[in-house]
């Protein structure tokens, strides 16, 4: 056949001679004596995660194979649909044959790797295929005899992978073919049971929560990417995205069936941004993805965190909040400790609240402890736990602690900072064992949690300082979010000012009542060093103090009280009836808006204004508003 005489398509079956021209027109070189290695055993254990349901369908064939093969000189062995070998199991007198040809897990067996063979031919044809012995084109495995079909989805029928058994020519049986098939069909309707039950789950699991969504638009695709469920107007939705259609399936998405996407490697039809996917898991495993369609002029990370049910509840649509927003949606949805930096106020807990939310551990618990709010030996038996007896005054049959409780869920350290040195190493053991010693306990005990921390401090200075562990510090910040304060957001202080007026009244079952335009202005002249705890503080008081219809700026607190008579002493209402302004009263009010921004910081306000502060001086005594400063500049001695 090589030479090109014509009688060798005389002596072989036609499937053999098509499959040898395959291989020649490959180039495929017949003195190979093994199959092509692919993979060593840490990357074949992350493929096999590519095909966990085939692994998981296969499992129960692939026990049985071990006993009913046995003493026979066969293996049975299992590939993906590129040929690689996930699976392998038989009668272990022909182990140490098969690995010598590289008959093994991580081996691809494609014609275009090692010439006819079984399974190579087998995926090549999309048809049950024996091979023997001569009929092998590679040199290196005409001492074998293979048997192998193709497996297909039972969903759409794409071929999955290839089931075959493999053995010396010796062990030749013409019925180890019609085994092979057999055990195939057993493969697949097992295959079909278990896409069955994660659609199931998934659909239940998702219908749970789509309602949180509210007027989004979704689509539900399970583990391969196929489509399960889309919403009544999810098509009309993606045409405003400018996508023609709705996909059936996600199958360029790599990475689709783990647990979690990589989104750098998203290859989503035009239109859809990978931020829309949201995985769906459940005790750790991967049910399937949740596309969540945000309406054309909404940024796509504030719609995709809304389907987590805890963003939501972030408020505000300021540049800086939207950027911790969309950074917080994509870590959320990882494993990894993350740690939650920025002023005490800021709303770490809202954010780890969300966070929790939107991660994987998602059905398990959320448990807070602030790590600055105890003392030492509180802090130790509320995180560790203890046994009975373990101390004077230990409760009777011994206490849970908190880690033990966020076992399956997500455990929040606020103030990590302010966690007793002493008690470090013991944390860090933990984390990197997945184990918990109760106090007085010589017994671990195995965790699972994801680990949000939260601190207001800066640990790297406490490192450098040996106030805190260099490597507890490296192993809680594997990612980490900064939260801005709000005096870098002061565009959501309306938007937050008015939130809790709504919660405070409903929360203390008064009327709810608007908030009028001077004091909004009062609050946002105002630094906020207590950031949205001290917002949220100054308007509770506002709504159980205020006494008229409305709430307006003679009820805020004195420090706020005295911005706003400084606002309105700055700016006078206009009347109604007044003419279009001059060039003169335009700079005026030019001014006047640069130095209430700067807080009566007269170099500030020139920067702002592009002109020098001798000029800005001058202005100044020709508006004649040197009083006026003066009074803001008052006004801000008292705010701080």
């Amino acid at each position: 056949f090589l030479s090109g005489d014509d009688r060798a398509g005389a002596a072989v079956r036609h499937l053999i001679r098509a499959s040898w021209s395959r291989c020649q027109h490959a180039g495929v070189d017949p003195a190979i004596r093994t199959g092509r290695n692919l993979f060593d055993s840490d990357f074949l254990a992350s493929h096999k995660l590519r095909h966990e349901d085939l692994l998981h369908a296969c499992r129960p064939v692939m026990i049985e194979a071990r006993e009913f093969l046995a003493e026979s000189d066969t293996v049975m062995l299992m590939t993906d649909p590129n040929g690689v070998i996930l699976e392998f199991s038989g009668d272990p007198s022909v182990l140490d044959d098969a690995c010598a040809v590289n008959l093994q897990p991580g081996a691809s067996w494609r014609e275009e790797d090692c010439g006819t063979n079984a399974i190579g031919t087998a995926l090549s044809t999309g048809a049950a295929v024996q091979v023997h012995a001569a009929e092998h084109f590679c040199e290196g495995i005409k001492r074998w005899t293979c048997s192998a079909t193709v497996l297909r989805d039972p969903y759409d029928g794409d071929l999955i992978g290839a089931l075959d058994v493999s053995g010396l020519t010796g062990s030749y049986s013409r019925h180890a073919l019609a085994l092979v098939v057999a055990a195939a069909m057993r493969i697949e309707q097992r295959l079909r049971e278990i896409n069955l039950e994660h659609r199931h789950e998934l659909l239940e699991y998702c219908l749970s929560r789509l309602p949180r969504v509210g007027d989004r638009e979704f689509l539900v695709f399970d583990r391969a990417g196929r489509l399960v469920r889309a919403s009544d107007h999810a098509a009309r939705m993606l045409r405003a995205h400018g996508v023609p259609g709705i996909p059936t399936r996600l199958q360029e998405i790599a990475g689709l069936g783990l647990a979690q996407p990589d989104a750098d490697r998203c290859h989503l039809p035009t239109g859809i941004a990978a931020e829309w996917l949201q995985p769906r898991t459940r005790d750790g495993r991967q049910l399937g993805n949740v596309l969540v369609l945000p309406a054309p002029s909404q940024p796509a990370s504030r719609t995709t965190s809304a389907f987590s049910a805890g963003f939501e509840h972030v408020v505000g649509d300021s540049p800086a909040l939207l950027a911790a927003v969309a950074r917080a949606g994509r870590l959320a949805r990882t494993r990894v400790p993350m740690l939650l930096l920025g002023e005490t106020g800021v709303g770490k807990e809202v954010f780890a609240r969300a966070i929790h939310a939107a991660s994987p551990f998602a059905e398990g618990p959320l448990v807070s402890i602030n790590c600055g709010g105890l003392s030492r030996d509180l802090l130790a038996s509320d995180l560790f736990g203890y046994v009975d007896g373990a101390f004077t005054g230990a409760r009777r049959g011994g206490m849970k602690g908190k880690i033990e409780a966020a076992d399956g869920g997500t455990l929040f350290l606020d103030e990590i900072g302010d966690m007793p040195s002493d008690l470090q190493p013991h944390l860090l053991r933990v984390l990197e064992d997945g184990e918990v010693y109760r106090l007085g306990d010589t017994q671990p005990r195995k965790v699972r949690f994801r680990l949000l921390t939260a601190t207001h401090r800066d640990l790297r200075a406490d490192v450098e300082a040996q106030r805190f562990r260099m490597d507890l510090f490296y192993r809680i910040s594997v990612t980490t979010l900064e939260l801005p304060s709000l005096r870098d957001r002061r565009s959501d202080i309306p938007a937050l000012a008015r939130h809790f007026c709504a919660q405070c009244a409903d929360a203390h079952g008064l009327p709810r009542r608007p908030l009028e335009d001077a004091a909004l202005e009062a609050m946002l002249c105002h630094d906020w060093p207590g950031n949205v705890r001290e917002l949220r503080n100054v308007v509770e008081g506002l709504v159980l103090t205020a006494t008229g219809d409305t709430l307006g700026a003679q009820d805020l607190p004195t420090t706020l009280r005295t911005v706003a008579a400084g606002l309105h002493a700055a700016c006078p209402p206009t009347p109604a009836n007044e003419q279009a302004a001059s060039l003169f009263d335009h700079e005026s009010q030019a001014i006047r808006a640069a130095v209430i921004d700067a807080r009566g910081n007269l170099s500030s306000a020139a920067r702002t204004l592009g002109i020098s502060k001798s000029t800005l001086y001058a202005k100044l005594r020709r508006h004649g508003h040197g009083e006026w400063v003066e009074s803001v500049r008052i006004a801000n001695a008292c705010r701080r």
